[in-house]
């Protein structure tokens, strides 16, 4: 056999391992994975769109934790910023504060050994979450915990978009100021977060952990709400059933636009049956490829009526949906295929048309910040743009 036909072997053999690698890996995964989601309860949220305003609150509450502190981030970088992050954890767990923080295994690839070793050194309970593992290397290498939970004393939590690193805090000049939603918790569903993440701590540390030992009972809020952790597709159910039962409007703010066949062809529909349709994306993006991968969607939702906005004010990284003036979902998940079916994601849904007020007000001053995408901008012939956009329609799956 000659080299040329070897070559083409070993990229046919590799083809296939993958296939198979991913197929049978997905098939377990939907065999482990069970649904869940709360029923509706009661809390008091505050809504943080800043950076600085967040981690100057968040900080501020790990300091003056008296018990124990689980934090869950998808990305956590190797920068000063961060090191400010871990000195606090170490602080806290000299103090004999209980301290777990659990980030994914890629997503957070820049922390180093001796920054773990230190953490461990000073009693913080550290592990990484989503490792690769055998016998499924490839499918586990694409299926990332996006989760951003943290969880102080059982009562306080937050939620949202925003990870740990300088650029969420204005600090990288590309993409400053970085815009995402992110929430802080009080009220009767914190032992749920704490539950949600003691599912993926004891998966992946060698501790395991009961969750109700450290999920003391909560005194309701005001608003009522619902959670929903969802994996392996179970997102696009959630989200089809979210636009199907749109009466009026449907607004979209998200950094990736890359929605499955399914969900395209409901908002169309949507669109045709008279539901006003607002998608919010970013003009600059932070990622290779996203932006030619969400034209070709764009473009179609464009044709079938709806409003397009890109955000101009920095990077767009926010994750929301708000349908009708009832009901808003702000979570971890983006409007795309890699969220919808291969990463951990969990979403809040609010059902208080007060607070989906009070949320709309904020999106509405992002819009006023974005500036209208019109059909003609991404049909205007451009080489550059048509070869990206050939490849990023191939790869979508996995952008």
């Amino acid at each position: 056999m000659n080299l040329p036909s070897i070559v083409i072997a070993l990229i046919l053999l590799i083809i296939v391992w993958l296939y198979l690698d991913f197929t049978l890996g997905r098939k377990k995964h939907l065999t482990l994975f069970q649904k869940r989601e709360t029923p509706v309860m009661y809390s008091n949220f505050d809504i943080f769109p800043h950076g600085k305003e967040l981690f100057a609150d968040y900080f501020h509450e790990l300091k003056n934790a008296q018990f124990h502190i689980h934090i869950l981030f998808y990305i956590v970088r190797d920068d000063q910023f961060t090191q400010q992050f871990f000195d606090i954890l170490k602080a806290k767990a000299r103090d004999g504060i209980e301290v777990r923080l659990l980030v994914d295994r890629i997503g957070s690839h820049k922390v180093k050994k001796n920054a773990i070793n230190e953490l461990r050194a000073a009693g913080v309970q550290f592990a990484f979450s989503n490792r690769i593992r055998l016998p499924f290397l490839f499918y586990s290498s694409q299926v990332r915990n996006h989760r951003k939970i943290s969880i102080i004393d059982g009562k306080i939590g937050y939620l949202g978009g925003f990870n740990v690193g300088k650029e969420y805090i204005d600090q990288d000049p590309k993409l400053t100021p970085w815009r995402d939603y992110h929430l802080k918790i009080t009220g009767e569903s914190i032992p749920f977060l704490q539950r949600e993440f003691f599912i993926d701590w004891n998966e992946y540390s060698s501790e395991k952990v009961h969750p109700d030992v450290y999920a003391p009972q909560q005194p309701k809020g005001s608003v009522p709400h619902q959670y929903v952790p969802t994996e392996v597709g179970f997102l696009e159910d959630k989200y089809l059933s979210l636009i199907k039962n749109a009466k009026k409007s449907i607004i979209i703010g998200t950094p990736y636009f890359i929605p499955s066949n399914k969900l395209i062809h409901e908002l169309m529909t949507a669109a045709k049956r008279g539901i006003k349709i607002t998608i919010v994306v970013p003009f600059i993006t932070d990622h290779m490829l996203v932006q030619e991968a969400s034209y070709r969607y764009l473009r179609l939702m464009l044709k079938s009526g709806a409003q397009v906005f890109q955000y101009k004010n920095g990077f767009y990284h926010a994750k929301s949906i708000i349908i009708d003036d009832t009901l808003c979902d702000i979570g971890t998940a983006n409007f795309d295929k890699r969220s919808i079916f291969l990463n951990k994601e969990i979403n809040c849904y609010f059902y208080d048309p007060a607070f989906v007020n009070r949320f709309k007000e904020v999106i509405h001053k992002d819009i006023l910040d974005s500036k209208p995408l019109r059909l003609e901008d991404i049909n205007k012939p451009n080489l550059s743009r048509t070869l990206k956009e050939g490849i990023a329609g191939a790869m979508s799956f996995f952008l």
